[in-house]
């Protein structure tokens, strides 16, 4: 029997995009999975296409920035499986105007990407971790960005140097320091918290102008979601290669 058949996965902000390329991984992977959305029919729409491939895969709604809605997937979770074996924190936004210096963004700008990005983010695993603890040896995957390296910002000809979209990176920089603090509260378990990078994806969010296929964005967070256990916890990695804080 495929030892991925009896898991249970939850990925959020999976409508769309990374989301639902790593809904389709995982599921072929065997892994029973669920996928997420703020609205409960765009999210049935998108899973009933999966399921006609014959993968198993259950949508469920959850919008990340709401404490209820939050509260009720828990619940619908608890109910119906008993326990999480795997979330993966897909959901993200990007509203900075990259036209604007940092010091111009808008402080309402910072306050929506944050309030997605990172309290959502924070809120969602905290719900969920006492199912992800029913677990023999749960994954959590933070899906952040090779953006969020502080020590590329600060490197002169670093890919990213003269690419600031700072609401967006500083978020992903929360996002890659949360993975720590969570990764050395789990440090004595079988549990594993990892952040990734997508790689930079052809998706709705940048416009079509990635320079990687979405089915190749997915592969970190797949990867991250399957480790055994003698993978790592508290990395930050993309495709395996470990990136820089």
């Amino acid at each position: 029997m495929n030892a991925n058949t009896n898991k249970i996965a939850l990925v959020t902000g999976a409508t769309r995009g990374i989301g639902t390329e790593t809904v389709r991984q995982l599921a072929q992977a065997g892994v029973h999975t669920l996928l997420a959305g703020r609205k409960r029919d765009t999210a049935v729409e998108v899973a009933l296409k999966l399921q006609a491939e014959g993968l198993p895969v259950e949508a469920i709604e959850l919008d990340v920035t709401d404490e209820a809605s939050i509260a009720a997937a828990v619940e619908q979770v608890r109910q119906r499986h008993g326990h999480l074996d795997i979330l993966v924190n897909n959901a993200g936004i990007l509203v900075d105007d990259i036209s604007l210096a940092p010091s111009q963004q808008s402080l309402d700008a910072w306050r929506r990407t944050f309030d997605t990005n990172v309290f959502a983010l924070v809120a969602v695993t905290q719900a969920f971790l006492p199912l992800l603890r029913e677990s023999a040896a749960a994954r959590i995957v933070n899906v952040s960005s090779l953006l969020g390296s502080v020590t590329l910002h600060s490197q002169p000809g670093s890919p990213i140097y003269d690419f600031k979209v700072p609401a967006y990176n500083v978020s992903k920089s929360a996002v890659n320091a949360w993975t720590a603090q969570l990764a050395y509260e789990l440090r004595d378990t079988a549990h594993k918290v990892n952040t990734v990078h997508p790689g930079y994806v052809k998706t709705d969010m940048n416009g079509g102008e990635g320079e990687v296929e979405v089915s190749v964005g997915a592969q970190s967070s797949v990867q991250m979601a399957l480790l055994d256990a003698d993978g790592p916890n508290g990395s930050f990695t993309y495709l395996g290669e470990v990136l820089p804080w």
